[in-house]
């Protein structure tokens, strides 16, 4: 992907630093909310992450007892992930990802679709691999950290298009051209309640498309 900011090597430390630090609220709520999702696919036990980075959603799916594997464009990010025992992580495209169709039972990107120069083709890959369904976790323009983190700019922020939920169900539809597909879907509301719901201004949308 051009321009893709995570090639910078700067930027892979303080990546894994944020989780651990001020980013540490924000990631039990981001994991419960995904753990909510990944409940309806009881049967699923393979997943592909795509935009895996430095594996630190990877290895949490691992713990959750899926087999996992990562893709990323990104070499400085794959290389801290083998550094930190990730799951396999592979070097590749969102936009033409090299399995088979049905490869995997699910697929997920997390905060991915906002730094990929075509979220269509990357969701209608994801789409593609996938054999029941595919997991997202996107930042809501909506919210405040949304407009925060547009505010603020840089290399990353700078780069990043975000999404409202009812942009995203409009993506999925377009992406799923014609496939059913059901779609269910909640956002975090980091500093003022511990669990998510379907509200439209919650920081982190995660939503689960369910393949027909």
């Amino acid at each position: 992907m051009p321009g893709n900011p995570f090639a910078d090597p700067n930027l892979v430390e303080g990546y894994e630093d944020w989780y651990r630090t001020t980013g540490r609220r924000a990631d039990q709520l981001e994991k419960a909310l995904l753990r909510r999702l990944l409940a309806r696919f009881s049967q699923a036990h393979t997943i592909l992450e795509v935009g895996c980075g430095t594996g630190h959603f990877s290895r949490w799916f691992r713990q959750t007892g899926l087999q996992v594997i990562g893709l990323d464009l990104a070499r400085p990010m794959l290389a801290k992930a083998a550094n930190l025992s990730s799951p396999p992580c592979l070097r590749g495209d969102g936009l033409a990802l090299p399995f088979a169709a049905g490869a995997f039972d699910l697929v997920a990107l997390v905060t991915t679709l906002e730094f990929v120069p075509d979220a269509t083709r990357a969701l209608g890959e994801a789409l593609r691999v996938a054999r029941q369904g595919v997991i997202l976790g996107v930042l809501n323009r909506s919210s405040r950290l949304g407009r925060q983190l547009k505010h603020r700019g840089g290399p990353v922020w700078g780069a990043a298009h975000f999404y409202t939920p009812t942009e995203l169900v409009r993506l999925v539809h377009r992406a799923a051209a014609g496939k059913p597909v059901a779609l269910r879907w909640r956002t975090t509301l980091w500093s003022l309640w511990p669990t998510a719901l379907p509200l439209p201004w919650g920081a982190f949308i995660g939503m689960a498309i369910e393949l027909g």
